[in-house]
């Protein structure tokens, strides 16, 4: 018999193999770019847009194929808010953030729109696959602007950007570092998949609360560990870049394959609770746009205890469910 202990296990060793799998294939996938003579610019504004994106891509792409679009959607705005509450907030802690890089400016009101746009997509209960063509379109334009803006950066930020292009291996142990991670990618979406499905069923609470809290927080590990790094070593746009680039990317391409592959019908709660949490979590960032792009201990500490309290909101709820 399945025990909630038993499944946990299950959920961190899924979300671990999810982890090195993602990290394998960027590795792999970066020095094949690198050895095709692709813009290091490139690369390196692809990494910290879309790289860190990798397992929310994996597992809701598998849930979605599964049918489990509520635990897909959960995650991807789970993760949203945990990229700006959780992570943005604990590299603001360790260390206060400046940022130079003139594309955030814009990115940040884009992240703002693109959270209302799906609100908007949403109220009338479902997110169609006309919604999730929409959207991609939406990604496509949002790539080819991030690409013309960066070109027009000041050199010491494109060299910042550069510097997550650097590393490069052979091309047999790319080749083969691809292969392994897309299997850890794959394997790992499954096994985290499967046990946050049957934890929804054996505690009774829904998908999308598992999937906005603990599939969230273990899809949001890879942007956790790559802002703490960044942060140390003082890269602020990469920190920041990350989170905003991320959050852009989780809706704008993953949530519109998902709806694409599965149309995602979208309960009243979501429409009333967690999507305006997601929108004000961005519009925290609005403050910090028009102090001239500075994270401060302070502001950090206000978006973790942001974070906190939305959890403890959902755990409250789901108690209160069961």
């Amino acid at each position: 018999m399945l025990t909630v202990s038993f499944l946990i296990g299950v959920f961190v060793a899924g979300a671990v193999v999810l982890y090195y799998g993602a990290e394998a294939t960027l590795l792999g996938a970066v020095s094949i770019a690198t050895r095709m003579g692709i813009s290091q610019l490139v690369i390196g504004l692809t990494l910290v847009a879309f790289g860190t994106s990798c397992p929310e891509l994996s597992l809701d792409v598998s849930a979605a194929l599964k049918g489990q679009t509520e635990l897909a959607f959960g995650d991807l705005v789970g993760s949203n808010i945990a990229n700006i509450g959780l992570i943005l907030g604990l590299a603001a802690v360790l260390c206060p953030l400046h940022v130079q890089m003139r594309l955030l400016r814009a990115e940040l009101p884009i992240v703002i729109a693109v959270s209302i746009l799906v609100l908007a997509l949403a109220w009338d209960g479902v997110i169609s696959r006309q919604d999730g063509l929409f959207m991609l379109a939406g990604f496509v334009l949002f790539t080819g602007y991030s690409y013309r803006a960066a070109r027009q950066e000041s050199r010491s930020v494109r060299r910042e950007i550069e510097g997550a292009a650097e590393v490069t291996t052979g091309n047999r142990k790319s080749l083969l570092l691809i292969v392994l991670g897309l299997a850890g990618l794959v394997a790992g979406a499954q096994l985290m998949v499967y046990a946050a499905v049957e934890m929804a069923r054996l505690i009774g609470v829904s998908e999308l609360i598992i999937g906005l809290t603990i599939v969230a927080l273990g899809t949001s590990l890879p942007e956790l560990a790559t802002s703490v790094v960044a942060a140390r070593r003082g890269d602020a746009d990469i920190v920041v870049g990350n989170v905003i680039g991320s959050n852009i990317f989780n809706l704008l391409l993953i949530l519109a394959l998902v709806a694409v592959i599965h149309p995602v019908p979208v309960e009243a709660r979501s429409l009333y609770i967690d999507l305006p949490v997601m929108i004000a979590f961005a519009v925290a960032l609005v403050p910090i746009m028009l102090r001239g792009m500075v994270v401060s201990r302070n502001e950090g500490l206000f978006l973790v205890a942001g974070m906190l309290a939305f959890l403890g909101w959902q755990l409250y709820s789901a108690i209160v469910a069961h």
